[in-house]
């Protein structure tokens, strides 16, 4: 079977590798057992492009099966107990090895998909389950103004979910038009491009002077926007960092947020018995559209039938 692999830096490469095996002792009383999962459509996450990035030093140390996280798909066998092989399930790889046509992987990353969904759609209880999770960190959104930076998928969910839960302002703050041409739709009761805009005075003219209550870091990486989250939070107002740092971020205008008594929450690793399956309930039950963030659907397929191929 094929599998995917980082060779060098912005190069990726399907290899053969051999057929996952089950351990064919059955697990422990009270422990999860095993299943070979078949992934059938995935969504790629900004944590997966440091390793197409090398961005730093961590990222180089590449293997076999990176970078894919974000996937349904159906159980192909198990050892188990809780999934029959044929279920349709959203499943989530250690370590984000999922670049492969199938892989073994502890039932307990794993979630059923509700059959109201369609495959297009069930993959998305993934990154919602991962906003929700960071959004459960926060006191009650209702009445609260709220900034979100960064509007690619996270930051639009983010948007959707501060809609939903009864935030007084949503202020979009996102450098693409495009992105900012969907916010509203999402939930957004403002919009703002920092490269035409001062972003903190229209934060101030907006909130009455007062700033946000909760600031959303949706950008991460090295074009990461921790700085400005903290101009914009408000006395002992809060931000939560979403986007994947950078190993380290320099001059962090820590004392600023230190006197203004700003409390930083940061958010990774999601509960699968809580949180994933919510976000799957969620889009089942059309509580949240996130239709629009659907874009483009490519087909991963080698370009030959012997050897390497690259894409």
């Amino acid at each position: 079977m094929l599998a995917g692999h980082f060779p060098a830096k912005h190069r990726v490469e399907l290899i053969d590798v051999p057929e996952p095996v089950l351990d064919r002792a059955s697990p422990e009383p009270g422990q999860p057992g095993d299943i070979i999962f078949q992934p059938e459509i995935s969504c790629l996450c900004g944590s997966d492009l440091p390793y197409f990035n090398a961005e730093h030093p961590e990222f180089t140390h590449r293997q076999i099966g990176h970078s894919l996280h974000e996937m349904t798909g159906t159980v192909v066998a198990t050892n188990g107990k809780k999934f029959r092989p044929g279920d349709k399930v959203l499943a989530v790889p250690v370590n984000q090895q999922g670049l492969f046509e199938r892989y073994v992987v502890s039932e307990a990353r794993a979630i059923p998909v509700d059959p109201r969904l369609a495959k297009t759609r069930a993959f998305l209880a993934q990154p919602l389950g991962t906003v929700i999770f960071g959004i459960k960190k926060l006191p009650q959104v209702l009445d609260q103004d709220v900034v979100i930076i960064g509007q690619g998928p996270i930051g639009q969910m983010f948007t959707a979910c501060m809609r939903n839960l009864g935030a007084r302002e949503i202020i979009a703050v996102e450098k693409i038009d495009s992105r900012l041409e969907l916010s509203p739709k999402m939930g957004a009761t403002a919009t703002i491009n920092p490269q035409k805009t001062d972003v903190a005075a229209e934060v101030r003219r907006i909130t009455g002077g007062g700033m946000a209550d909760i600031v959303v870091e949706a950008v991460g990486h090295s074009d990461h926007a921790l700085n400005l989250g903290l101009s914009l939070v408000k006395q002992a107002g809060r931000l939560l960092y979403f986007g994947v740092p950078p190993e380290k971020v320099d001059e962090i205008a820590w004392r600023e947020a230190f006197i203004r008594n700003v409390t930083v929450h940061t958010t990774v690793n999601p509960d699968f018995s809580r949180d994933f399956p919510l976000a799957m309930r969620w889009l089942a039950e059309g509580r949240i559209d996130l239709a629009p963030l659907v874009t483009h659907t490519y087909p991963l397929r080698p370009r030959m039938k012997h050897g390497s191929n690259t894409d």
